[in-house]
Formats: structure tokens, C-alpha cells, sequence
């Protein structure tokens, strides 16, 4: 079997997410974390998808990580590419969506590109060229006070037209209301996308392309389209998992800022701070003397989750690269211990957060496993110990996401 998809995520979190819905299509995923030294071995499988953290990075090393794993899904039999990014768009002015899109249309020699990032089951649509999360602008939904990359227009023609030299055109909704498209223009597009009907329409047209990029929810038409004629329904079990229930909280977004509240008013929780912890005067050993405390039947959770004000102090007296790396590297020592201490299903919310863990873990692939909510699925780890692991995106989920999340798998 010929892989029908290659893919290129620009976190592990939402790598996770793509993975969920292309397998809620009926595809069969490969999920790697990091560019893979070996060859992919893509035999069984309809879709590879390599998740790097290239989100945040400098633009240059965004697009020498991206081309490496364009390489690698080329050597692997890919004759079709997908870039997923956040359905929040998450980037600055400078990058790294439109150069990383623009290498990659280079690299493979096309000029037309679609850029989807709507998911309207999740409140995300495209209307006019500007980004609306459940009804609010862009940058008035909480997003443009993100700390790493602030949206701070809505307007994703403009947006992206910051970061790439290539002309930005619209797919108005219009277009997509009866069928596929004819797309009359040879540029890259960002396509509005109002309901669920308007991403199947374009999927039908964008499967004839080798490059389109978006968010999972055009991933899953897509995957929709290319298996046309072969339909599946998705086997997503992943068996009973023993052990503790811990969560690992590292986002500041609003929806999990949310979360981690319903969570702390039901369960055990401690809160990292960067600032005790640059000080010394919290540890790792504390952090796990803690979790260890507590009683084992009992899932707990560990955050550094903050509001705004809190955020913006930690950068001003530590710096931003400072603060976040001492919150990374502490969370995902943390991981390490609980897992020696017995947890085996463990959720994560936020995408830095997610790939410090993964790395602290050594983990390079997983299974996917069932949604939880849409587009965030529990995964399996294929090494020892057996892990069930929730990589959340930080602007996703319900309020009460963490209780469900660990009731699905009770």
C-alpha cells in the first residue's frame, strides 16, 4: 500500500488532533514525533504525518525542519502533501505559516495552495478572509494575548500576506455552496468556510492538488475525498490502561485556563511557578514529593497555567524565552517522575508543553486512539511502559475537558 498523504504538523499537539480526524475518516495513520532519523516505514498505512515544533521557532529553521520532513515523506512514497497548522492560525507577522507554506510550494513546484484553518465543529469559521472563534474576531477571542504568537488581526489574507511574498487571494463562501469550486486564480488562497458543507466541497477540489495546508477539519474531507470508493470506518480502540491519572497543564489560553479551574475546584492540583522556581524555592523533587502525596485512586493535576497579568509578570522579570524554557524543562521532568512513579495515563495541555513531555518520555510514536472531543484523541505510546496519553492544544476543549477526558477511559 502507497501512503495516499504525507503530512507535516507544526506541533505534537496538533499533529494529534490531524491524526484523530484522519482516522475518523478511515485512514490508517503513522504518527512520528520529529523528523525520523531512519526511513518511515509506511507499509499498512494511508497517511504519515511527522509533528515537529516548528510553530514558534525562527522562520529559517521552521523551513530547514519542514523541508527535511518533506524529504522524508517523499522517500517514503507520498506523492501527496498536507501542512497542518492550529485552526487558530497561530503566528506572527514574520512566520512561520506563510514561509514554511512557500518552501514547501516551492520545493514540490506548485503555485496554487489552499489555506484552510476553519473547524466550525469547534466554533472556528472563515467569512470574508477573517478568522471568527465561536462568533468573535480573531483577535478579539483571547488569542491575541497569547504568548507566544498574538493574533492580533483577524483578517487572514492581510496576516499571511505579511509572511510571504506570494500573492494572497479569497475563496469566498459563495463559491463553495454548490460543489466543488472552480478556482479561477493561481496564487496562494485562504477559503472562508462557514459549515462543514463548504470544507467537503473544497476537499473535493484540493484532493486533485499536491500541496494544501489548514486545520484538521479540511484534514479529515480531505482524507474523506482521497478515500473515495474505499470506505472505512475507523478502528480507534486502544485496550484498558492500569495505573495513575495525573494532568500536566502548561497552556495559558483561555479555554484552558477553563479547565484547569473546573479541574482544581474537583481534584487535587498544584501550581508551577516560574518565578519560585527560578528562585529555588520550588523543584522538581517538591513538585513530585507532592504528587506522590497524594492519594492514588485519586487523579490530580500539576499546572503553570496563569492569567494574563500573572504571564506578563514572569516575562518581565525573567524574560519570555527564559520563563517558558524553565516551565518546559520542569514539566516534562515532571512527566518523567510521575511516570516512574506509576501513572500511565496522563494528560497534557498545551502544544510546547506537549513536545517537552514527549521528549522528556522519549517517545517518537504513537496509535492513534478515540476523540475525546473533536480533535483531541487519546494516544497510545508503542514502547514501555504502555502509555495513554491526551496531547490537548491549549485553545481546545470544553471546561470540563480533563474529567471527561479521564471518564472515557475509566
Amino acid at each position: 500500500m502507497s501512503l495516499r498523504l504525507g503530512c507535516i504538523a507544526d506541533d505534537y499537539t496538533g499533529a494529534t488532533d490531524l491524526g484523530a480526524m484522519l482516522a475518523r475518516a478511515g485512514m490508517r495513520v503513522l504518527l512520528v514525533f520529529g523528523d525520523p532519523a531512519e526511513p518511515l516505514a509506511p507499509e499498512g498505512y494511508d497517511a504519515a504525518i511527522i509533528a515537529l515544533k516548528s510553530r514558534s521557532i525562527p522562520p529559517g529553521d521552521a523551513v530547514a525542519q519542514s523541508l527535511s520532513a518533506l524529504a522524508s515523506l517523499q522517500a517514503a512514497g507520498a506523492q501527496r502533501f498536507f501542512f497542518k497548522y492550529c485552526s487558530t492560525f497561530d503566528s506572527t507577522p514574520e512566520g512561520n505559516i506563510g514561509p514554511v507554506a512557500e518552501a514547501l510550494a516551492d520545493e514540490l513546484d506548485v503555485r496554487r495552495v489552499a489555506f484552510c484553518p476553519a473547524f466550525p465543529e469547534n466554533g472556528r469559521t472563515v467569512y470574508n478572509g477573517c478568522l471568527f472563534v465561536h462568533g468573535k474576531p480573531l483577535n478579539e477571542s483571547g488569542m491575541e494575548e497569547h504568548p507566544l504568537n498574538p493574533m492580533t488581526d483577524a483578517n487572514l489574507v492581510r496576516w499571511l500576506g505579511r509572511q510571504t511574498e506570494r500573492e494572497v487571494a479569497i475563496l469566498s463562501y459563495d463559491a463553495l455552496d454548490d460543489g466543488a469550486p472552480t478556482i479561477g486564480f493561481d496564487s496562494f488562497y485562504v477559503a472562508d468556510a462557514l459549515k462543514d458543507a463548504h470544507l467537503k466541497n473544497l476537499a473535493a477540489e484540493i484532493a486533485k492538488d499536491r500541496l494544501s495546508t489548514g486545520g484538521s477539519a479540511i484534514g479529515y474531507w480531505l482524507a474523506r475525498a482521497l478515500l473515495q470508493g474505499d470506505e472505512r470506518e475507523a478502528s480507534v480502540g486502544l485496550g484498558e490502561f492500569d495505573g495513575r491519572c495525573a494532568v500536566l497543564a502548561g497552556s495559558c489560553s483561555t479555554a484552558t485556563q477553563r479547565q484547569v479551574a473546573a479541574m482544581r475546584a474537583a481534584s487535587p492540583a498544584m501550581r508551577v511557578d516560574p518565578l519560585a522556581l527560578a528562585s529555588g524555592d520550588q523543584t522538581v523533587e517538591m513538585i513530585l514529593a507532592w504528587a506522590a502525596a497524594q492519594p492514588q485512586d485519586t487523579p490530580f493535576m500539576i499546572h503553570s497555567t496563569a492569567d494574563p497579568e500573572g504571564v506578563a509578570l514572569a516575562h518581565e522579570r525573567l524574560g519570555r524565552e527564559r520563563a517558558c524554557e524553565l516551565i518546559e524543562r520542569t514539566l516534562g521532568r515532571v512527566a518523567a517522575g510521575l511516570i516512574d512513579t506509576g501513572v500511565r495515563k496522563l494528560i497534557v495541555a498545551g502544544g510546547e508543553t506537549s513536545g517537552a513531555v514527549l521528549r522528556e518520555l522519549r517517545i517518537d510514536a504513537v496509535r492513534i486512539g478515540p476523540e475525546i472531543e473533536p480533535g483531541v484523541p487519546w494516544v497510545a505510546s508503542l514502547g514501555k511502559p504502555r502509555l495513554a496519553l491526551a496531547l490537548k492544544s491549549g485553545n481546545f476543549g470544553s471546561d470540563d475537558f480533563f474529567s471527561r477526558a479521564l471518564e472515557q477511559l475509566a
